[in-house]
């Protein structure tokens, strides 16, 4: 026999307790949720995310990891290999590498993720400006965006660089990565154009843009209410892989000489600094640029996991 209660609700048009059952079960989910509910079943999620939470642990509280003083220097100690007083060795200049190794995370993390904070904001909003209003806006931040992909990009980055560091003097820490951070950012930004462009051109033909336009809605609220909430996924995968990326870039410009430089502690200064001593202690390079490559690793990993979570052929 059936429910009577399920019944009465059938007869009276769906009210009911039982209704609201299948009201509930019927209700759509969001891509994000389907994202999650894919990405909590994978090992690589997991251990990218711990391995991620591990680094920036390291990056904000690097007194947890170690209690030693990067920046003292005992000449006596000068290249000495790995022991129990010191687990990674002393560096050149007699400082503790492992505790050098941990503070230089916070360093090429911060660069990585600031010049990647950056990109988005200048590739997201010229992607948008180009897809949303096309014509000539599209085709002159088209070729502006070729102009900078034209140029090699380590190539751009001595150049600039290279001009910009005579001019500075003194430089502090803070003006130091700023510039670097920059000159990523800058070099950076048209492949995040275009896939911002090429998002927002698909969502800007859905119905609810266009039922959105018709209502009277003008072009600030449809951006950012209807278009870029819905153009987010393929933003958020590049940028993740991007932060490895930029990480892995500056470690690259400092080892040329021209990104980071002293008094600023990081992977990419470490390992510049003791190139020419591999065969007499390879160890002072060695720890920090395995940090540097797990770092990335980690984040392309992650970048990777969130990209097959979203792909829909993959579901």
């Amino acid at each position: 026999m059936s429910d009577p209660s399920v019944t009465q609700d059938l007869i009276h048009g769906g009210e009911g307790p039982a209704a609201s059952v299948v009201s509930a079960s019927n209700k759509p989910r969001s891509l994000w949720q389907d994202t999650w509910d894919i990405l909590k079943r994978r090992k690589i999620f997991w251990i990218s995310l711990t391995m991620l939470v591990l680094f920036l642990l390291m990056a904000a509280f690097p007194s947890l990891f170690t209690g030693k003083n990067p920046d003292y220097a005992t000449l006596a100690k000068s290249m000495e290999p790995p022991s129990g007083e010191a687990w990674f060795g002393y560096d050149l200049q007699g400082r503790d590498v492992f505790a050098r190794t941990i503070y230089g995370a916070r360093t090429s993390i911060i660069v990585g993720v600031l010049a990647t904070l950056l990109t988005v904001v200048l590739g997201g909003i010229a992607g948008v400006l180009a897809a949303y209003y096309a014509r000539w806006v599209d085709s002159v931040l088209s070729r502006v965006g070729e102009i900078f992909l034209g140029v090699p990009y380590v190539l751009g980055a001595i150049i600039i660089l290279g001009t910009i560091a005579p001019a500075q003097s003194s430089p502090d820490r803070a003006t130091i990565m700023a510039v670097v951070i920059v000159v990523l950012a800058v070099l950076g930004w048209p492949i995040l154009m275009r896939i911002a462009r090429s998002s927002v051109i698909q969502a800007k033909h859905q119905d609810y843009v266009q039922a959105a336009r018709a209502l009277g809605a003008g072009p600030f609220r449809i951006i950012f209410k209807h278009l870029l909430p819905n153009s987010l996924a393929p933003i958020l995968v590049y940028a993740t892989i991007t932060i490895g990326s930029y990480i892995g870039a500056e470690a690259t410009l400092s080892l040329l000489g021209i990104g980071l430089r002293e008094p600023v502690i990081s992977w990419g200064i470490a390992i510049a600094d003791h190139t020419s001593y591999i065969r007499t202690g390879a160890h002072a390079m060695l720890f920090p640029a395995a940090f540097l490559s797990l770092c990335v690793l980690t984040f392309v990993m992650l970048g990777e996991a969130v990209r097959d979570a979203l792909d829909p052929k993959l579901r």
